[in-house]
């Protein structure tokens, strides 16, 4: 029988996978991690001694500014899953969390190590914790989990410049395009972070489609794909209304898997409001298993490597 640490001190999230939430993959999108990720982040705020830090009156909220998320096992409908939370690290106004989300028998379904800052929310300018905060947060310390520390991503890179013009001149691909509508957005105006992920994931096909039908013809499967590991870098959250591009790039071929970097930009400002990369394979539905193009297939793909970083 297989054994699993013990949750991390927070209860945060709690509950199941709909249906309506899985993708052509059969397994929850990886949007609906990130929903529950935010909703993760919530509960982790009043964990923290924020009072009602995502409402609207709120004196002060937790903001993203970056997230590494390992997904492990997935999510199929009906799926029970739960939450806990821990701080790894805090500093005079920032933390570093892990949101560690499990199946009901205690096997990993995704974890996300989260860097948040604590901000006042009419500029949302970054200022210290509380007592009461830092209190709650040396309560609250964990050391990371194995599962949680980065496997195919490198941590350390500095996040890069990004923009409209970069995009189009390291021959990025233009794969979406989107619109901010008032649903989408937090108490404060702002785009929800499961929503920059969303773009991503409705854009990608436009990307990987040639890659993964050539997949499927040399094997006869019904492929689908999964990312395994991510790393996103939040600059701007755009309001309702704000228009999003989203331009991608392969930048590695492996053999099962395509490091893929997702640049998501302002078209009107040509400013960047996100970058995402991340580590995906294609894998058949029926099997669960993951597919491995021919070498002719990885050479027809390295050909449209482009050099972009997260």
């Amino acid at each position: 029988m297989t054994t699993h640490p013990a949750p991390l001190p927070a209860p945060l999230y709690q509950g199941s996978v709909n249906t309506w939430e899985c993708d052509d993959g059969g397994h929850l999108n990886v949007r609906f991690h990130l929903e529950r990720a935010m909703v993760g982040l919530a509960h982790m705020a009043a964990a923290m001694e924020i009072p009602r830090a995502m409402t609207e009156p709120a004196g002060s909220t937790l903001v993203l500014r970056e997230a590494h998320i390992r997904f492990l096992k997935e999510a199929r409908p009906a799926a029970s899953l739960s939450m806990h939370g821990g701080v790894a690290k805090v500093g005079e106004d920032d933390a570093t969390l892990c949101l560690d989300m499990r199946h009901g028998d205690g096997a990993p379904s995704s974890c996300f190590t989260v860097k948040i800052a604590h901000v006042e929310t009419r500029g949302f300018r970054a200022f210290p914790w509380s007592e009461r905060s830092r209190a709650a947060a040396k309560r609250l310390h964990v050391s990371l989990p194995t599962h949680a520390k980065p496997r195919s991503i490198d941590l350390a890179q500095a996040p890069t410049e990004i923009s409209r013009a970069g995009a189009i001149e390291r021959g990025a691909t233009r794969i979406g395009g989107a619109l901010v509508t008032p649903d989408q957005c937090d108490a404060f105006g702002r785009l929800r972070g499961e929503h920059f992920v969303g773009r991503i994931s409705d854009s990608v096909p436009n990307l990987l489609s040639q890659w993964r039908h050539a997949a499927a013809s040399e094997t006869g499967a019904a492929p689908a794909g999964a990312v395994v590991e991510a790393r996103i870098v939040f600059r701007r959250f755009p309001r309702a209304g704000d228009l999003i591009e989203v331009h991608s790039g392969i930048v590695e071929v492996g053999e099962k898997t395509l490091r893929l970097v997702h640049w998501l930009v302002d078209p009107e400002t040509g400013k960047g409001w996100a970058s995402m990369e991340a580590v995906a394979l294609t894998f058949d539905t029926a099997t669960r298993k993951a597919l491995s193009p021919s070498p002719e297939a990885r050479a027809r793909v390295q050909k449209l490597i482009v050099p972009m970083a997260v």
